[in-house]
């Protein structure tokens, strides 16, 4: 249980009146959120914790981001102003932004109909098209793909930390299935390793179900702008496609994924090409990507847990029918 944020002090750097309650928001997986009630309203009240991501000139090109967005059309929550303009408030070292409460409920794409598919891929269409207009330009020399070399090790020390356990229990068993699996996987598809990244520009960094609020049938709110940054933009829309679309047994919806990548690439201006691209680079970092286990057995972090049966079967499958779902992105 984490403590609870200094709200007096807080509330104080803006005019949002007095703390009636505050309780913490249980999902999420870095920063720590909080839903708080004033005598003068709603608000949802962010820590920014994560260390990599809490720095306060980031935070602000955050805020200033979506405000911009927001101008566009594009359904954000930006950031209140305190008394003297900012929107970071800082108290024992400690960064803080009180944001409008929205109502809204998150949905996954098991519960997203064909239409929804289509909007959803439309919104982060806008999203990348609405950033190239409002940030500066920032081009990035793309990250080199995984070396399997260095994950051929990881999984060799992941195996051992499985191996020392104890007491062994489901989950044990079901990480060294998939590291053994993957290793063999690996080794047979070792020479696809994909070139640098295609084409980058700004992209939200994060987006998934937990990121995005809806009011009824429509999205109200995109949420946690923490990774906003410069990178890949098709290879976000491949992420986010296999997060939302990915089912309980480890395979893609890709009827929707086809809905969805279609709106995708009419509104963010993206080629078939360069999602064949980036289909082939998330597919080749699903691979050798193990942060769920890596969560698990060094940080001791078994909040991810629940998503590693269908994340860590989807890579075997996506393996397996790789032609068929990279037709579904570019068809």
């Amino acid at each position: 249980m984490h403590p609870a944020p200094p709200l007096g002090a807080l509330l104080r750097q803006y005019a949002a009146g007095c703390a009636v309650t505050c309780e913490p928001v249980d999902q999420g997986l870095l920063n720590r959120g909080y839903r708080l009630r004033t005598t003068r309203g709603r608000y949802f009240l962010k820590h920014h914790f994560d260390p990599e991501t809490a720095d306060p000139a980031a935070i602000v090109r955050q805020h200033r981001a979506t405000r911009r967005l927001a101008d566009l059309g594009v359904p954000v929550a930006p950031p209140l102003p305190a008394r003297d303009g900012r929107t970071v408030a800082v108290i024992g070292g400690h960064a803080y932004a009180l944001h409008p409460w929205v109502d809204g409920r998150h949905r996954h794409g098991g519960q997203l109909t064909p239409g929804q598919c289509t909007r959803l891929g439309a919104l982060l269409g806008a999203v990348h098209a609405g950033l190239e207009r409002v940030m500066p330009p920032s081009p990035r020399q793309p990250a080199q793909a995984a070396d399997p070399e260095d994950t051929f090790a990881l999984i060799a020390d992941l195996l051992g930390r499985v191996r020392r356990h104890r007491p062994a229990d489901s989950f044990d068993a079901l990480a060294r299935h998939r590291l053994l699996e993957r290793r063999e996987l690996l080794e047979r598809h070792a020479d696809r390793r994909p070139p640098a990244g295609g084409p980058v520009g700004w992209v939200h960094g994060d987006f998934h179900p937990f990121n995005l609020l809806y009011k009824g049938d429509a999205p109200a709110a995109i949420v946690d702008w923490d990774r906003l940054g410069v990178q890949p933009r098709a290879e976000e829309a491949v992420r986010a496609a296999a997060i939302f679309f990915v089912r309980p047994a480890g395979t893609l919806d890709l009827p929707k994924v086809r809905a969805y990548t279609r709106a995708y690439r009419r509104a963010a201006g993206a080629t078939a090409s360069e999602l064949a691209a980036a289909v082939h680079r998330v597919w080749w970092e699903r691979l050798n990507d193990f942060w769920m286990l890596r969560w698990h057995y060094e940080r001791g972090d078994t909040r991810a847990d629940p998503q590693f049966p269908a994340a860590s079967a989807l890579a075997v499958w996506w393996t397996r029918e790789y032609d068929t779902v990279c037709d579904a992105f570019v068809d």
